[in-house]
């Protein structure tokens, strides 16, 4: 690469002057601009928390958050999951202004304009903080793919269809049937 073709690197201080009527990601350096989501991501997203959140509560398992949450993991990278999970003995990396540190759970929902960032280099910085479970939700195709981090790495602990349920480890005693939230 030549002095002249050299990319900005944005950090966390640019990213907190960023104008804040517009959503925006920090992903390695680059301010990532979000689009709003599609009509089916905000039901599946919206069905999705309805079915956590009460869940979390009831048991005092932690706190659930939704987007636009800030989960600061480096001076590079600031994501905004659509779901995230913090267990309650990790609660105190939530911050007034934050996540500080990678939560317990990451939920992505897929839409046309996030689906390769969320399979490709989300699921590495994923990865790369320490997040320890990974939901990658799909309304188009019906499924739900989790992951589990092992060894610095995301293995596939199942792929699930709409006749399936979801569980989680993370999550004792919930039973997610993917046909409420696909239906």
């Amino acid at each position: 690469m030549t002095p002249q073709e050299r990319h900005t690197v944005f950090t966390y201080q640019d990213y907190l002057n960023t104008p804040d009527d517009i959503r925006f990601q920090l992903i390695e350096g680059a301010l990532v601009r979000e689009p709003a989501p599609t009509i089916p991501h905000q039901r599946t997203l919206r069905k999705l928390l309805m079915l956590i959140v009460p869940f979390v509560e009831d048991n005092r398992l932690g706190e659930a958050l939704f987007a636009p949450t800030d989960v600061y993991l480096s001076d590079t990278n600031v994501v905004q999951p659509d779901i995230l999970f913090v267990s309650a003995v990790r609660a105190g990396i939530i911050t007034e202004r934050d996540v500080h540190g990678p939560p317990d759970l990451v939920v992505e929902v897929a839409s046309p304009s996030t689906r390769r960032r969320d399979h490709g280099v989300k699921l590495e910085i994923y990865a790369r903080y320490g997040v320890a479970e990974y939901w990658l939700v799909d309304p188009a195709a019906k499924a739900v793919e989790t992951l589990r981090l092992e060894n610095g790495r995301f293995i596939t602990t199942s792929r699930l269809g709409p006749t399936d349920a979801l569980t989680s480890s993370l999550l004792p005693g919930l039973t997610i049937p993917l046909r409420k939230l696909f239906d």
